[in-house]
């Protein structure tokens, strides 16, 4: 039977990591240019985009590693009985390990190039300096697959423990004897 309070607690954490991937598409840096003293300059406004895109990271990296130890990672352990269960329990723990890979990489992309701020300044004024900044929806597609990994590794986890708690179909000494008669 599939432990709710571990439901629970993964779920937690995938809202909180939704939510924060959402926080840091709403807050990504903006930037303007600024002339000071004839020189054009990028001006950044805060950086909260980074942090609430390295938190979202860590809270889906958190939930995944409690499902992943729970259930032993599908390979250790005693092996599952033969059943639908157990062909659902492998087809969503790898669909749920691609989407987890595919929102990591977005949550971490996007936390890093928010981050990073151009200094570029110029001398001549009619040539402005390009203020580079995060590109709108990367932290949007980090959300949607922190959903979809939330998903997954949920019904991975109930199809898990479906399929490790199932009684056998076949009787124990169910070979061909091959004695006397």
């Amino acid at each position: 039977m599939a432990s709710k309070p571990l439901l629970a607690v993964v779920f937690v954490f995938d809202l909180i990591a939704f939510a924060l991937a959402l926080a840091a598409e709403q807050r990504r840096a903006k930037a303007h240019q600024q002339t000071v003293a004839g020189r054009n300059h990028c001006v950044y406004d805060s950086d909260i985009a980074t942090g609430l895109g390295v938190g979202s990271f860590l809270f889906l990296m958190a939930s995944q590693i409690l499902i992943v130890v729970v259930s032993r990672c599908l390979c250790c352990g005693k092996a599952l009985r033969p059943s639908g269960a157990r062909a659902w329990a492998i087809c969503l723990f790898i669909t749920c390990w691609v989407t987890f890979a595919i929102a990591e990489v977005c949550l971490l992309a996007g936390s890093v190039r928010n981050a990073y701020h151009t200094k570029y300044s110029t001398l001549l004024t009619n040539d402005p300096p390009s203020c580079e900044k995060l590109r709108k929806g990367v932290f949007g597609a980090g959300a949607a697959f922190v959903i979809l990994t939330g998903i997954f590794s949920e019904l991975y986890y109930v199809s898990y423990s479906k399929a490790n708690d199932d009684k056998a179909l076949y009787a124990r000494d169910a070979g061909v004897r091959m004695g006397n008669l």
